[in-house]
């Protein structure tokens, strides 16, 4: 009998152990990448490719690039803000186009960026007569928020915007370009009610679901299986930020999307793997487009191929204004 005790007794502990061990970690990855941080981890595949690399140490790149900073630097952008559907306080830079005859475009941001960048594409629809509307996401930049949404809460956050820029700016067609976390947000809000303004949804290097995304780095990272990690992390996650990694689902919500669709993805993206823009085209039942960039990384598209890339977002663009 005391035998019995002794095993139950160590049996309870080691269940304990267990769970307090799975707490613990749970914690340790909700902070580590859903926790607002200064830093972040140093993501898998996050880092240029070969031909990324090779293409922005040329002379000719740099003076590209070097101009294209003056030109930011002389823009004035206005400092927008608006109130989320929980209470945060959201700012945004507006850029406005005398030329622009109420077309818009909502610029968003990837993982740890701000609305700071994005430089290349914002002169791009400058360029073609839009008014530019960059968020900084929540838990980004000068917005508030304390965790990230990995585009989940923010669907909602953008559909705010597309109010202002109809109720505030008068812009009459609108279309929503986001990249790497930024193009899973706006294609979750392609699931939403929308009004008749918003023309077309552009994603650049988006994921499936958060499930899937945080899955792939920990595999990488850390080497582990996703289960039973993620469950525990999606459970800290809803109790801490509201909500869980399973809803949090590009793939369903653009199920639900009625509107144009454009898929960009690189063929050598090893952050968000390739087969994830095929899984989104695949179950996108509006019209839609997929384009992958042979020799892109992840979000290295317009920098890989800055002619094609305009040519064929100009064509979606145009194409869409006609219907």
């Amino acid at each position: 009998m005391d035998l019995k005790k002794r095993i139950m007794k160590i049996g309870m502990a080691m269940v304990l152990f267990l769970v307090l061990g799975l707490g613990v970690a749970g914690n340790y990855f909700y902070n580590v990448a859903i926790n607002r941080s200064q830093g972040g981890p140093q993501l898998h595949g996050g880092g240029n490719s070969v031909a990324a690399a090779s293409l922005l140490g040329t002379e000719e790149e740099q003076a590209k690039m070097d101009k294209l900073m003056k030109w930011t630097a002389q823009q004035h952008f206005e400092i927008v803000d608006i109130k989320s559907y929980d209470g945060l306080k959201l700012k945004a830079r507006f850029l406005k186009n005398p030329n622009s005859n109420g077309k818009a475009v909502i610029l968003a941001h990837g993982y740890k960026g701000s609305s700071e960048q994005m430089p290349g594409i914002t002169k791009y629809y400058f360029d073609l007569g839009y008014d530019i509307l960059k968020p900084d996401a929540r838990g980004h930049g000068e917005s508030e928020g304390n965790y990230i949404g990995y585009g989940w809460h923010d669907r909602k956050d953008i559909v705010k915007w597309v109010h202002f820029l109809i109720d505030k700016k008068k812009e009459n067609a609108i279309f929503l370009h986001g990249f790497s976390m930024g193009a899973a947000t706006v294609l979750m809000t392609s699931g939403e009610k929308l009004p008749g303004e918003v023309k077309g949804i552009i994603e650049d290097s988006g994921y499936t679901s958060v499930k899937a995304e945080l899955s792939h780095q920990l595999k990488y990272l850390y080497h582990l299986p996703a289960f039973p990690i993620m469950d525990i992390t999606s459970a800290i996650t809803k109790i801490r930020a509201g909500y869980t990694f399973d809803e949090a689902s590009a793939l369903e919500s653009v199920k639900k999307n009625k509107l144009p669709l454009f898929i960009i993805h690189g063929d050598k993206d090893e952050l968000v793997p390739t087969e994830m823009a095929h899984e989104i085209y695949n179950a996108a039942t509006s019209e839609k487009e997929l384009w992958i960039v042979h020799g892109a990384g992840h979000t290295e598209a317009y920098t890989i191929a800055e002619e094609e890339y305009q040519k064929r977002l100009k064509a979606f663009l145009d194409r869409a204004l006609r219907e």
